[in-house]
């Protein structure tokens, strides 16, 4: 009896440590859950920004026509001139007593030659009836012609002094903006010589932007690759963003570029017009001026938060058709909005990774979400620009 007990409460034993001694199969990780965006290819425009600096599209200078004494001044210094007002009178008595002596003259030429002619016509038939010697009729006509000559040069003093006359009166030429005067009233000027004021055409105004020799070849050579779609430098328009980064309302239009480079800074001059009817723009302005025509076809862009920095540069993980991670190169170039513009490494419709990142390696299984593609925004600027973007 004592044996049986013995024997049951060793198997008993054996039982339980037989028991804990065994393990059973654990269950699987959970697939990660991740959520990606497909990537699609697309035409964006391809806006770079450039620093420019603003001119008046005309300077004209004021100077007087005639010698003399300046006897009055019409025009508010720095203000806004219009086209055909006065700005100087330079004292006209003299310019007025040298006209009417002109206009003297050319009476008594002008009768000198009635008188001319006619002895010219009384003397030619007497000369058939022998009544007059031959040079008595050479000396008619050659009384004619120099009667003639000198109506003709009293008319050319007639004008002159016509011109001395209405040239007192200085009046502006151009709409602008008018500089302070060098001279003021009593003053001395001499005709052609001494500049009187300055004017600006403010309306339209020009900007000169900059484009350096190595985005000109490479401009160059994505055009002929086909990675751009240029309609042509005079087709491009700019639009002006001032310091505080508001945007001018008035668009403006590429009218001319240098011809060649310039050899100081290797870069190659363009002339953008823009209207400025409220005079907002000033000579010597700074500004920068976003450039409107190219676009960039099949473009690829991912989210921001897509790009991750690898010890090589950017990267991106990529979910493969069997829904496993891949990492991938990838050359980010521009910043589009919220967007990066990838150049190289990816294809349209691959899926990238754009949250879950702590979540997943290369060579993990993951289960994937596609989220929502977010309607890409106008660009202000691609952030790779940096001013090295222009025109051609």
């Amino acid at each position: 009896m004592r044996y049986v007990h013995i024997m049951l409460l060793a198997g008993s034993l054996f039982g339980w440590f037989g028991c804990k001694g065994e393990v059973g199969p654990s269950a699987p990780p959970p697939i990660p859950e991740v959520q990606v965006a497909e990537v699609t290819a697309q035409t964006i425009p391809d806006e770079p920004e450039f620093i420019g600096e603003a001119e008046a599209s005309s300077v004209v200078e004021i100077r007087p026509q005639v010698t003399g004494i300046i006897k009055h001044r019409f025009f508010s210094e720095g203000r806004d001139v219009k086209q055909g007002d006065r700005l100087y009178e330079i004292d006209p008595v003299p310019f007025k007593a040298a006209y009417e002596s002109a206009k003297g003259r050319a009476a008594q030429a002008e009768a000198r030659l009635v008188q001319a002619k006619q002895n010219l016509a009384r003397v030619k038939p007497l000369l058939v009836e022998d009544a007059v010697s031959q040079k008595d009729v050479d000396d008619a006509v050659a009384e004619d012609l120099a009667a003639k000559a000198a109506l003709e040069t009293a008319k050319g003093d007639l004008v002159k002094a016509k011109f001395d006359l209405d040239n007192t009166m200085i009046v502006a030429p151009v709409d602008g903006l008018i500089e302070r005067t060098r001279y003021y009233q009593g003053r001395l000027v001499t005709a052609q010589t001494d500049l009187l004021t300055v004017i600006h055409q403010v309306d339209p105004m020009y900007v000169i932007v900059s484009a350096p020799e190595s985005f000109l070849l490479k401009r160059r050579r994505d055009t002929l690759s086909k990675r751009i779609q240029h309609p042509g430098i005079y087709r491009l328009t700019g639009t002006i963003i001032f310091v505080d980064r508001t945007t001018y309302p008035h668009d403006g239009v590429l009218d001319f570029a240098d011809i060649g480079l310039r050899a100081e800074t290797g870069s190659r001059q363009a002339r953008v017009v823009f209207p400025n009817p409220d005079r907002v723009l000033l000579p010597g302005q700074f500004v920068t001026v976003r450039f409107h025509g190219v676009s960039k076809p099949n473009a690829i862009l991912i989210p921001q938060r897509a790009v991750q920095q690898g010890p090589k540069g950017a990267v991106v993980f990529v979910v493969n058709p069997s829904d496993h991670v891949e990492i991938r190169d990838v050359k980010a170039t521009d910043w589009f909005g919220d967007q990066w513009l990838i150049e190289d490494g990816l294809r349209a419709g691959e899926r990238v990774v754009v949250d879950g990142f702590q979540r997943v390696a290369p060579g993990v299984q993951v289960k994937p979400t596609v989220v929502a593609a977010v309607p890409r925004e106008t660009p202000s600027s691609p952030s790779g620009a940096n001013g090295e973007d222009t025109t051609k």
